[in-house]
């Protein structure tokens, strides 16, 4: 007997959007959908739903909203060329993103200011003025 492997038609969507690379792990894509931050076709979904090609799927994944269609499914996560094969993100939902991603580099980030812990020079330089 042999075993033909048949391509996939639906699939758990919190296995996809781990093999997709939106989450690291899936118990963390699992957590996002449980307080959700993921919606299929605006309403909320459990980590057991299954997505099939051409759902639309919107994100909430750091700061950035994600509005992407399913393209393809995949068991295994492959690297990121290949998983950003499975899906397709909406023009106006990657404009936005990449333009909060330009707004984030012309901010200023506070804690570049702090350095941390004195050095040793800068306690005796502290103590200089303090003990004094």
């Amino acid at each position: 007997m042999s075993a033909e492997k048949s391509p996939l038609v639906s699939m758990r969507i919190d296995k996809w959007l781990w093999a997709a690379r939106f989450f690291k792990t899936r118990s963390l894509a699992t957590q996002a959908i449980e307080n959700g931050r993921v919606k299929l076709d605006g309403d909320r979904v459990k980590p057991a739903r299954e997505i099939k090609s051409g759902d639309r799927l919107e994100l909430h994944v750091g700061d950035f909203v994600w509005i992407v269609t399913v393209r393809g499914l995949s068991m295994l996560r492959g690297p990121a060329p290949v998983a950003q094969a499975l899906y397709e993100e909406d023009p106006v939902s990657q404009a936005r993103r990449l333009q909060q991603l330009s707004d984030r580099k012309l901010a200023v980030n506070p804690a570049a200011a702090i350095k941390g812990r004195p050095t040793k020079r800068d306690r005796r330089l502290i103590h200089r003025f303090t003990d004094e």
